[in-house]
């Protein structure tokens, strides 16, 4: 877990021609005159004096340094950036200029900007400033954290994505962050991994597409009598792009895709790929609730599925389990006892369904009488 840096920082740590103005025990109309920028103050030690007072313990002084830092002009603020400020403060501008690309690239290019802060923008920032973080090898291995932020925001590129497992992999770091990291692992060996370049490869434009898909509901459609599937056709382009994915890609897309990508990624015939659209962060009980009556997943994808606890207090998805025919037999036996008589009865009744479920779903059915 990476540190990170707080405000307000050491009184001994802040240069002592602004230590009049930024000590918490000073006279406060002299803080609250630096909150509003009325001190001789310029450059970095405005920037730093105003961090600082952010977090003043007086609600009215805090407030002001904020909004005053908030509007400090780029010809202050920029060259600041580029400084040898204090974590904290480095920290407290990246928070309040998330969306200021031209701060971001100044500050991941500082190596007085800490790790933890370099994390946090690697959540987020643009494709072009992922690029530039990307290529600090020397950060990257020396704070994992890093690397798995810019594998899981969705701006970093599928190549650069690849390319930072491989480093890891190569490094024997462990990023236990990322979901199915072996399984990645595994899936770029032998492949040749492009070098960082300007423009994003055909692949990576591929998978952004892809990626920005914004459908959050489940795109295969279930026959109510039969039980067969089929795509949506609103969302055949969406699985012939994932057809066409590598499994780093498809592995990736179970991540940070969205439910239409999830439902149909669970159905993939590769089993990790699979696990990795069940077990992803984003799947919800609902999306679980449609995988448990599928009879397209795996056994695997439906013993996970029998086994996450807060999925298990849908009474849905636990009937969905004992009616799916490729449910694990034992599994399904464990849930009978949660069943309702006309769904007991309709159990017995079922086809596909093993003997030996049937049989006990009789007998139990047979106690409501």
């Amino acid at each position: 877990m990476l540190a990170t840096p707080e405000l307000p920082i050491p009184i001994d740590t802040v240069p002592e021609r602004l230590r009049r103005f930024a000590d918490p025990n000073g006279p406060a109309p002299a803080r609250m005159m630096a909150a509003r920028g009325m001190v001789p103050v310029k450059g970095g030690d405005l920037v730093l004096l105003l961090a600082q007072l952010t977090a003043d313990a007086d609600p009215g002084i805090s407030k002001s340094a904020g909004d005053t830092l908030q509007e400090l002009p780029e010809g202050v603020l920029l060259p600041a950036c580029e400084q040898n400020l204090h974590p904290a403060v480095f920290h407290e501008v990246a928070l309040r200029f998330s969306t200021n690309d031209q701060v971001l690239e100044r500050l991941v290019q500082n190596h007085a900007v800490a790790d933890a802060t370099i994390a946090k923008i690697s959540t987020h920032c643009p494709e072009r400033i992922t690029e530039i973080i990307s290529v600090n090898q020397q950060r990257l291995l020396g704070a994992p954290q890093i690397i798995e932020a810019l594998y899981k925001n969705r701006n970093t590129r599928m190549s650069t994505a690849d390319r930072l497992v491989e480093l890891a992999a190569r490094h024997e770091v462990e990023l236990t962050g990322i979901p199915m990291f072996e399984e990645l692992k595994k899936a770029i060996q032998g492949q040749l991994i492009p070098e960082a370049s300007e423009e994003p490869l055909p692949s990576d434009a591929a998978f952004s597409k892809a990626l920005q898909e914004d459908a959050d509901q489940d795109a295969v459609e279930r026959d109510k009598i039969d039980g067969t599937e089929e795509t949506k056709e609103e969302f055949v382009p969406l699985q012939t792009k994932i057809r066409n994915m590598n499994i780093g890609e498809k592995i990736r897309m179970a991540l940070l895709g969205n439910a239409a990508a999830r439902s149909i990624l669970v159905r993939d015939p590769n089993r990790v790929v699979a696990m990795a659209a069940i077990a992803s962060p984003a799947m919800g009980e609902s999306e679980a609730k449609n995988a448990a009556q599928s009879r397209e997943v795996s056994e695997d994808v439906l013993r996970f599925i029998g086994r996450k606890r807060e999925w298990l207090r849908s009474y849905e998805i636990k009937r969905h389990l004992c009616n799916n025919p490729k449910t694990p037999l034992a599994l399904s036996m464990t849930f009978l006892a949660h069943l309702r008589r006309n769904d007991l009865r309709a159990l017995s009744r079922s086809r596909g369904i093993p003997g030996p479920l049937k049989q006990a779903a009789k007998r139990k059915s047979k106690k409501f009488e």
